[in-house]
């Protein structure tokens, strides 16, 4: 199985591009993932993964997601290689996105000034809808 889980913070804002060989939209952002346990002076440590996102995940990712926001993201690992202008072999490892939400709390999420965050059914304030229960189901 190849999959990755992160969970953390946006280091900067998500970079939008367009692949010229389809018009795929690709978004590209880094994350900070603090380690679960403190070293032996009792400090966190911080990893910092750039990860990459196509398509439908990339504009989500492009339009809801911004620096210092923490989210979390799951998706494949991928190796490349590829001959650089010296002849020399060169290796990269990708993490690519395959599915993003959100992880901040409700409160901070709407103390982000500007930001659309779509909410679950109702009137987008995050109330549910009431349903009657008397009528017939409408499927």
């Amino acid at each position: 199985m190849n999959k990755f889980q992160f969970m953390g913070r946006l280091t900067r804002d998500p970079e939008v591009r367009m692949l010229p060989t389809n018009n795929t939209q690709v978004t590209t952002f880094s994350i900070a993932v603090n380690r679960r346990f403190a070293d032996q002076n009792g400090e966190r440590k911080t990893d910092f993964f750039n990860v990459t996102a196509f398509g439908k995940t990339a504009e989500f990712c492009s339009k809801y997601y911004t620096k210092g926001q923490q989210v979390l993201v799951e998706g494949r690992i991928q190796n490349r290689t590829w001959d650089d202008q010296n002849g020399q072999k060169r290796y990269a490892t990708d993490y690519i996105i395959e599915n993003a939400y959100f992880a901040d709390s409700r409160r901070e999420q709407n103390g982000n000034v500007g930001m659309d965050i779509p909410t679950p059914g109702g009137n987008g304030d995050g109330e549910f809808i009431t349903i009657d229960d008397t009528e017939e189901l409408p499927f």
